[in-house]
């Protein structure tokens, strides 16, 4: 199989209002517009996709229709610290406040408005007993 592009989509109930929220705070430009779905890339990273769909819409088999839940997107970033600083300062909810975990990351989660949680990280070296849990070529670099 060879994929050339993958992306999450959110079902949801506010379309319009999901969209805003990824590209007032996460800096994601809308590619296509529609009441029913919207497909966001973020501005300064083409590779980067998210879209928005209206979770009752025709084209999703009934047996699927509804509202997402249970999903948990991550985001490495150069500076969680700012991005923190900044969510927060915005009134983004701070679900897991920003810490540095001992498997390799430094990272907080929060929330849009569909309840998604968005996890923002930057890997950090491990320690202890983890270091060992990593293939050499995948540990973080200091």
């Amino acid at each position: 199989m060879k994929v050339t592009s993958y992306y999450p989509v959110i079902m949801t109930t506010d379309v319009a209002g999901t969209a805003t929220f990824w590209q007032s705070h996460f800096g994601f430009v809308p590619l296509f517009s529609a009441d029913w779905y919207v497909h966001l890339q973020l501005a300064d990273d083409p590779s980067v996709n998210l879209a928005v769909l209206d979770g009752q819409h025709g084209t999703i088999p009934a047996a699927g229709r509804g509202k997402v839940s249970g999903l948990l997107l991550n985001f490495e970033v150069e500076d969680p610290d700012a991005m923190h600083d900044r969510l927060k300062a915005a009134g983004l909810p701070m679900l897991l406040p920003l810490r540095d975990e001992a498997f390799g990351q430094r990272h907080f989660i929060t929330s849009d408005p569909n309840g998604v949680l968005i996890d923002i990280i930057k890997p950090i070296p491990p320690t202890g007993e983890f270091v060992a849990q990593y293939q050499a070529s995948a540990l973080p670099q200091p």
